[in-house]
């Protein structure tokens, strides 16, 4: 019996022996699965640290050169596309780099490079970067991901009254111009307002990054704040001189009517080719011009009724492709802000 029993006890073991080391086994693997896990983690934190962080040229070099993923290629690739080969390309840069730095750390990481980099192909954003130093343009007050923040603008049409669309389709247009009349500012305000949009078109005319275009010049795009100060309200269709040349080129054409870009930046259409050619026929400050024709003319004090419309209208008159047009569009713009600004110096609505 006891035979048996110690039989029966031998033959039991080996299988003891066999769970007990697949046990083991299984023990083994796991911590060697926890030791690699760990390990892969800390070399993953050490290398985000060194990425995600970064200053001045090692964000550049890091972020600029070696980051290749579609998100960032090249630091000055998409600025001389948009721009032209303009000289000074890295202060932009450098400018930018700065506007990066969303939490003003000193320090711009991965995703604050990653989210101005996708807000920079946006026009407006791009030109309140450019301009944010300038009264008129509403200052970036921050971004995340593909939003970003604007100053608010207290009034945000020339005139004082905003309609729903529904109710816009059945006003006939020259009952609309009487209603924009009656609810605007008194005239020394619509002055300062009309000297901001002037002011504005130097701006963005041949500034330190190149030339850009106002393709959308409309009441709806102005605004201005409690000082009657003007602020650009939608900046979407103010966009590169170089860049809109390279969307409008070689556009198929039958006449000029198909060579418009936004609703003002005109181009001709060249009937031997069939093609739209590059060059804006009308200038920013005609554009501006125009618009403000009737807002200033209504109401204007009698004793410059007559020398505004004049001027108004020459102003109107510019073309791109006339000769000395540089000169004559800034001889034109000083004479009118000249004009307004003696009016309105020494009155109180000013």
């Amino acid at each position: 019996m006891a035979r048996s029993l110690c039989a029966g006890a031998w033959l039991r073991k080996p299988h003891y022996l066999q769970a007990r080391l697949s046990y083991m086994r299984v023990k083994y693997l796991f911590f060697s699965w926890l030791v690699v896990f760990v390990g892969s983690w800390i070399i993953y934190v050490q290398y985000s640290t060194y990425t995600e962080l970064c200053r001045g040229k090692d964000c550049k070099k890091i972020i600029c050169d070696k980051y290749k993923t579609g998100v960032i290629d090249g630091n000055q690739v998409l600025f001389k596309a948009k721009l032209g080969d303009q000289g000074n390309l890295s202060e932009l840069v450098n400018l930018i780099l700065t506007v990066a730095d969303g939490d003003r750390d000193g320090q711009v990481s991965l995703g604050e490079a990653k989210s101005a980099w996708a807000l920079l192909q946006l026009n407006e954003f791009l030109l309140m970067v450019i301009l944010q130093d300038k009264e008129h343009t509403p200052k970036l007050m921050g971004f995340c991901g593909d939003l970003y923040v604007m100053e608010s603008v207290e009034y945000t049409s020339l005139y004082g009254i905003n309609l729903p669309w529904v109710m816009e389709l059945f006003i006939p247009s020259g009952f609309r111009r009487s209603m924009d009349q009656l609810f605007t500012p008194s005239w020394p305000r619509k002055a300062k307002i009309a000297i901001g949009l002037l002011e504005f078109v130097e701006d963005v005319f041949h500034g330190p990054y190149g030339n850009f275009l106002m393709c959308d010049t409309s009441a709806k795009n102005l605004g201005y704040n409690e000082k009657y100060d003007l602020k650009m309200v939608d900046m979407r269709k103010i966009v590169p001189e170089t860049n809109l040349k390279e969307l409008i080129k070689d556009r198929h054409c039958e006449s000029d009517l198909d060579c418009v870009y936004g609703t003002d930046c005109r181009t001709s259409c060249d009937l031997n080719t069939m093609r739209c050619t590059s060059e804006v026929i009308q200038p920013n400050l005609a554009k501006a011009c125009q618009l403000l024709k009737d807002y200033l003319l209504h109401g204007a004090p009698s004793e410059i009724q007559e020398e505004l419309e004049k001027q108004l209208y020459s102003c109107i008159a510019l073309k791109v492709t006339a000769n000395q047009m540089e000169m004559e569009h800034s001889l034109i713009l000083n004479n009118l802000k000249t004009l307004l600004w003696k009016k309105i110096s020494y009155t109180n609505d000013s």
